[in-house]
């Protein structure tokens, strides 16, 4: 199943009803904190909580995962046709995550193309389960992997467990550019 998707159908679904995570998290009894870990796919749902979650946005659990394995044998997306996926938005992070494989709705990897404005980061260093590729296209950054930083610069590249925390850092004057590809782990 593809979990970025799942991730953004919860919160396109949420946004759409007008409700907020607090909402969503008093009809569910999850947490307000756990439900946004969700929607920034940091998080897999179990079944159950899956099944909490759709009730409170008024869909069956079928319907809420429809069509999440699907697998056309090619898509195209064109570089006038990626779309922004909100993830870990927050005003010391206004990192822009644009997904390049968002039409093919059942895959192992999610690649991203993440421009990075100088002096941005992440709040924190955060874990998630998979493996990840960063690739340095334009610019530098700082790559924080479990406390120790490795500067990177365009056409440096990194593949690492996920499941370690990280985070890109641009501590630099100019806007950077990544190619990132997560790897989702295998149901």
């Amino acid at each position: 199943m593809n979990l970025v998707e799942l991730a953004e159908r919860i919160r396109s679904l949420r946004i759409d009803q007008r409700l907020t995570l607090e909402e969503v998290a008093s009809r569910t009894g999850l947490t307000r904190s756990w439900l946004s870990k969700v929607e920034n796919f940091r998080v897999t749902p179990s079944l159950p909580a899956l099944a909490e979650i759709a009730k409170a946005l008024g869909i069956t659990t079928s319907k809420l995962v429809e069509g999440l394995d699907e697998k056309p044998s090619l898509t195209m997306v064109r570089k006038n046709e990626r779309k922004v996926i909100e993830r870990d938005q927050s005003d010391a992070n206004t990192s822009v995550y644009e997904s390049l494989a968002h039409r093919r709705k059942s895959r192992s990897m999610d690649p991203f193309m993440i421009t990075i404005p100088p002096g941005v980061a992440r709040e924190e260093a955060l874990p998630h389960l998979g493996e990840e590729f960063l690739l340095v296209q334009t610019g530098n950054v700082d790559f924080e992997y479990d406390g120790d930083v490795f500067k990177l610069q365009a056409g440096d590249s990194l593949y690492f467990d996920a499941s370690v925390p990280h985070r890109l850092v641009n501590a630099y004057k100019k806007q950077a550019v990544v190619l990132c590809i997560f790897q989702s782990p295998q149901a």
